[in-house]
């Protein structure tokens, strides 16, 4: 079993920051791509950004400059700083993880959900 914890969202103001961090715990052998999904409301949920094992990255047009995505492989944790939000960003934000589990076996799974509102 794996489990993933979300935690990092709220409230914050245009132009402010914010990081969320997923944390991935069970019966993990190893972890390949981690990224971030966002869905708002009325809306298909959209990659914002993935990183692979090695540390590449990639990210939404719409975010690029602004948010970063990172790793920590010994705490099998991927972060999100958000910098300079616009109300555009709010969203559920969804960590997405896919590696393998103690069996061998592939598997990919997303967080809960935390919710990101960009409001004055």
């Amino acid at each position: 079993q794996v489990q993933l914890v979300e935690s990092g969202g709220g409230l914050v103001q245009p132009g402010g920051s914010l990081r969320l961090s997923c944390a991935a715990s069970g019966t993990i052998f190893s972890i390949n791509a981690m990224g971030w999904y966002r869905q708002a409301p009325g809306k298909q949920r959209e990659l914002v950004a993935a990183i692979t094992k090695g540390g590449s990255t990639n990210y939404a047009d719409s975010v690029k400059g602004r948010f970063t995505i990172s790793r920590d492989n010994g705490k099998n944790t991927v972060y999100l700083q958000m910098n300079s939000l616009k109300p555009e960003d709010t969203a559920v934000y969804y960590c997405n993880v896919e590696g393998l589990d103690g069996l061998g076996s592939l598997f990919v799974h997303w967080g809960q959900g935390t919710q990101v509102t960009v409001s004055s």
